[in-house]
């Protein structure tokens, strides 16, 4: 199947949006509905919200919790990512506050990045595990048709004075402290662009439930790099945080109408194809049943 024709199966899947340090709703979002619920991986950041953006329905989540009481490392990525896939969820996107590593990438900006550098030390960042191996592919971690889409939904409604900008590495820290001097420094000369806390967790456990991810990340700041700027303080990234979010309302409508139409597959949908390790008669009968929202397609239901 061509990568950009439409799946039966994605005919009625929702888009997920995942909303980061001061993105707590999302702006017209109509006939809403909250709903609750457990994983076996815990309960997520905060109840989802499901309504219509545009005509579509769009599950939305707010990262950090609406009264934003999770630092990144505390953030319950597998459970926020299997809520998304267990209401339908096939394409979610990341609206997400970065730091600026690159003198041309400034605040108020957005960019939308294709590649990762992993920094974190303290997250679970697979389902996978108990007696079970799957080993996705990572190397493009972003659906590039979901990014294109994004970015051009972006670029045509983006304020004056702020700039989008296509690709980019963003560079995944633990936090919840900024950077070291030496630290922001020594990824600028890895060649990495942005710097936040939680994407990478995400795209890597979206690839596993096989959703397609993508990133709008909010420039607010300089990191501590650069000489003419003060160091990052809470007030500052709040301020440009919040002239950010007023942008993102109309470029979500604009994405949605996407969709309205002919829906992508991406690769990120059959991303388990080829990477279940372990046969499934191998596998803990408590692993398969954990599993069986994602592996359904493959290994058959352990209800059935």
């Amino acid at each position: 199947m061509s990568p950009t024709a439409s799946r039966p199966d994605l005919a009625s899947a929702r888009v997920g949006v995942i909303g980061g340090s001061g993105l707590y709703s999302i702006n017209n979002l109509e006939s809403v509905e909250e709903v609750s619920t457990d994983t076996p991986f815990g309960p997520p950041s905060d109840a989802l919200r499901i309504g219509t953006l545009n005509g579509v329905e769009v599950v939305f989540l707010a990262r950090h919790g609406r009264q934003h009481h999770l630092i990144p490392s505390e953030v319950p990525y597998r459970a926020n990512i299997w809520a998304m896939r267990s209401l339908g969820v096939r394409w979610l996107i990341s609206v997400s506050a970065v730091g600026s590593l690159r003198e041309h990438l400034r605040p108020r900006d957005m960019v939308v990045p294709d590649q990762f550098i992993d920094r974190t030390r303290q997250r679970p960042q697979s389902f996978f595990g108990d007696g079970c191996v799957a080993h996705v592919s990572l190397a493009d971690p972003f659906c590039p048709i979901l990014s294109e889409w994004l970015a051009t939904s972006a670029s045509a409604e983006m304020p004056v004075g702020h700039h989008l900008h296509r690709g980019g590495t963003y560079l995944c820290m633990e936090g919840p402290a900024f950077s070291t001097r030496a630290e922001s420094e020594l990824y600028r000369s890895w060649g990495c662009d942005v710097i936040g806390m939680t994407n990478h967790t995400e795209a890597r456990l979206a690839r596993e439930a096989e959703i397609a991810y993508a990133s709008l990340s909010m420039v607010t700041d300089f990191d501590c790099w650069h000489d003419d700027h003060d160091a990052v303080t809470v007030d500052m990234v709040i301020g440009n945080l919040k002239a950010n979010a007023t942008a993102t309302g109309p470029i979500l409508e604009r994405l949605m109408g996407n969709f309205s139409g002919e829906r992508p597959e991406s690769p990120a949908h059959s991303a388990l194809a080829n990477a279940l390790m372990t046969p499934p008669a191998a596998v803990p009968a408590a692993t398969r049943e954990r599993l069986d929202l994602l592996t359904t397609p493959y290994w058959g239901s352990v209800q059935a």
